[in-house]
């Protein structure tokens, strides 16, 4: 596995992630054995010094309280990220005022039994009002208490991550980020190569379209195939042909697909860590292989010819 430096943090995390809103037993995911989800995250642990991704809202707490079982006894093998803003009372709110930071990171804190937190990240910009001094000067004051280490945000614009760096040290954004979905490369990815603010790219599988598992007759039964376009025609027989080459590539390498398609988005300069999630044991040890790969110039070539006829 190969590490990198995580923005301008003292963290040095995996280039390759294990993310957990599956497991947390999210319907949007088809739900999910919890038993199974500890031994999932316990057969990364197996592999050395791992990244675990987490959040209150995946399952309502329940993935975080799989993490603080599965890490129990091995807290100093895991770089710990969770998030804070997307509460979930008697409705989904992103919230990020400091009243509402301090009691989340309590709460995150006891489900994953651990006193610090290694990344902390706002899930969402609020969209309640709360000033994003305030924000960040909660999370900063988090900091010098130890109880968190390094601070990140997600699904931020450029605009709100120069707002918020006034006032706290920015670690890292994480973004949706994939061969399917490079919205990114606009704005937000040239703004954090230029102020070493690092990245961790959610969805870096595609919803699992590029792991190459899924056929033109075959796709999942659960609610991604209608949330995300790429699983919609005309798009989703495009991407198959776009997986089609990723394949290939993994056929003359003798790795499974999924490699190739992670060890793109890890071959990105500026981005530090691909999230992947896994919902068995067989998936987390071979989703964190993928950290080992790294694509010639003449493969990511390929690779691009054959995304251009994507969006074409």
């Amino acid at each position: 596995m190969q590490f990198r430096k995580l923005g301008k943090s003292e963290l040095e995390i995996p280039v390759v992630g294990l993310g957990t809103w599956a497991i947390g037993g999210d319907s949007f995911w088809g739900g999910q054995d919890r038993e199974n989800s500890v031994r999932t995250l316990q057969a990364g642990l197996e592999t050395g010094k791992i990244l675990i991704d987490t959040a209150p809202c995946y399952g309502s707490g329940t993935a975080e309280e799989i993490v603080g079982e599965a890490i129990r006894g091995h807290r100093d093998q895991v770089v710990l990220a969770t998030k804070c803003g997307l509460r979930i009372d008697q409705r989904m709110r992103k919230l990020l005022s400091r009243e509402s930071i301090m009691w989340e990171v309590e709460e995150s804190l006891r489900r994953l039994g651990t006193d610090h937190i290694d990344l902390y990240q706002c899930h969402w910009p609020d969209l309640e009002g709360t000033p994003q001094e305030e924000t960040a000067t909660a999370l900063y004051d988090l900091v010098k208490q130890g109880k968190v280490r390094a601070i990140g945000v997600s699904n931020y614009s450029v605009e709100q991550m120069e707002e918020f760096s006034k006032y706290a040290p920015l670690a890292s954004l994480q973004p949706q980020y994939s061969l399917l979905e490079r919205t990114i490369e606009t704005a937000q990815l040239p703004w954090c190569r230029e102020h070493d603010v690092g990245i961790l790219s959610y969805g870096s599988l595609g919803a699992g379209l590029l792991s190459g598992k899924y056929t033109a007759e075959h796709r999942p039964s659960d609610r991604r195939t209608g949330f995300y376009s790429y699983y919609q025609e005309p798009k989703y027989t495009k991407a198959l042909a776009l997986v089609d080459v990723l394949k290939e590539i993994a056929q003359e390498r003798g790795i499974p697909t999924s490699h190739v398609a992670i060890g793109w988005v890890t071959a990105q300069p500026g981005v530090t860590c691909a999230l992947v999630g896994a919902r068995t044991p067989a998936q987390a040890l071979e989703n964190l292989k993928a950290g080992d790969v790294v694509l010639t110039a003449e493969e990511l070539g390929k690779i691009q010819a054959a995304y251009e006829k994507y969006e074409a």
